[in-house]
């Protein structure tokens, strides 16, 4: 497979209700969708999943536009794809750019999705994936108070979400964790914490055990695996990774140190799906279960996701759920939707172009930009 053409898409989406964490609320989404097309005509797409602003990590949807123009495309349209080796190695080719990793996700992700499509092989299987269904949890945000909290989780309790997972932050904790557990002691509960702790919270930190939590995402720094090891010896409710994780060997480093008992894998915080196979691989040589985190994705990152989290180590319900948690209309068709109640099908595409409505694309678009093409 040798690359025409990529085609940059700037999205400005607006999200069914904002969704707000320790560090910001969004509402009005940007979202940078990238095209590529080979000169057999496969067509693959990928969007990059920064931020507007730099609160997540230090990327953002300008930057991922700049890089991807400037850098990312002109390298990847010098290379051919042969065997899928060759598409694995897109990471490796990117590799002498420093960071940016969501930028460079959107482009790797984009070429395997072209070889799925040219090939006509289906995305699950390329990755790994063992399943034709998976369960799913549901992210809560942060809430204006706790009746309101509850009812969005009775909601979604009633729709089957195999799990909920709740945004927290000093002062919106332990109060919410225990009103949570008095309405549903049975719940698969975990709490999310997106870096807003530190060492010396710890004392606090351990009062998170008596709510039974199947875990505490990334309490602590954002870089950090020194503190976490220290502060899970510290915990009876396991630590997972999110922030803290970006390759195979942070994935090695953070286990053997103690630092995680389970890791979340964002396919754009770490680089792709070569790496995030790669993470997975090492987490599950390990006995560590993995499952996969979303940041708000259309519906080309849900089905992307989904493809993942088909391989044999994402043993946790993940965070993909269907379009309609976030969106009015989704930028493919038919939508991401239930199997059954808390459980979504891996449907065996050759890439998601055939779901992909470019009209809705061109509604939401605001900025575009063909990269190639002679």
């Amino acid at each position: 497979m040798k690359l025409q053409s990529v085609r940059l898409r700037w999205l400005k989406m607006r999200m069914r209700e904002p969704f707000e964490t320790s560090f910001g609320r969004e509402q009005d989404k940007d979202v940078v969708v990238v095209e590529v097309r080979s000169r057999a005509g496969a067509a693959g797409f990928a969007e990059c999943v920064a931020m507007s602003d730099p609160l997540y990590n230090e990327e953002t949807a300008d930057t991922a536009w700049l890089m991807l123009k400037k850098y990312f495309v002109p390298r990847v349209l010098a290379l051919s794809f042969q065997s899928l080796e060759d598409v694995r190695a897109v990471s490796r080719a990117l590799a002498p750019f420093k960071g940016n990793r969501m930028a460079k996700a959107a482009i790797e992700m984009a070429v395997w999705d072209a070889w799925a499509n040219e090939s006509g092989q289906p995305l699950p299987g390329l990755l790994g994936g063992v399943r034709d269904e998976i369960p799913v949890g549901i992210s809560v945000g942060i809430q204006p108070d706790i009746p309101t909290l509850l009812k969005k989780i009775e909601g979604y309790v009633a729709q089957g979400f195999a799990r909920v997972k709740v945004k927290v932050k000093p002062g919106w904790d332990l109060e919410p964790l225990a009103a949570i557990r008095r309405a549903f002691p049975d719940l698969p509960l975990m709490a999310d914490a997106n870096s807003a702790y530190r060492l010396a919270d710890a004392d606090h930190l351990r009062r998170f055990d008596a709510f039974g939590l199947t875990m505490i995402e990334q309490p602590l720094a954002y870089d950090d695996l020194l503190d976490h090891a220290t502060l899970q010896r510290q915990l009876q409710t396991p630590i997972c990774l999110d922030e803290s994780i970006h390759t195979a060997e942070d994935a090695r480093k953070a286990i053997e140190a103690g630092a995680c008992r389970v890791i979340n894998i964002k396919v754009g915080r770490v680089g792709g799906f070569a790496e995030a196979v790669a993470i997975h691989d090492v987490a599950r040589a390990h006995g560590v279960p993995v499952w996969c985190g979303g940041m708000l994705e259309t519906g080309i990152g849900r089905l992307h996701n989904i493809a993942l989290t088909a391989l044999p180590g994402f043993t946790l319900p993940g965070d993909t759920a269907p379009s309609a948690r976030y969106f009015d209309e989704d930028v493919i068709d038919p939508p991401v939707e239930f199997l059954r109640p808390g459980v979504l099908a891996v449907p065996p595409l050759a890439g998601v172009a055939e779901r992909v409505r470019r009209d809705r694309l061109a509604k939401w678009s605001v900025a575009e930009e063909e990269i190639g093409g002679d």
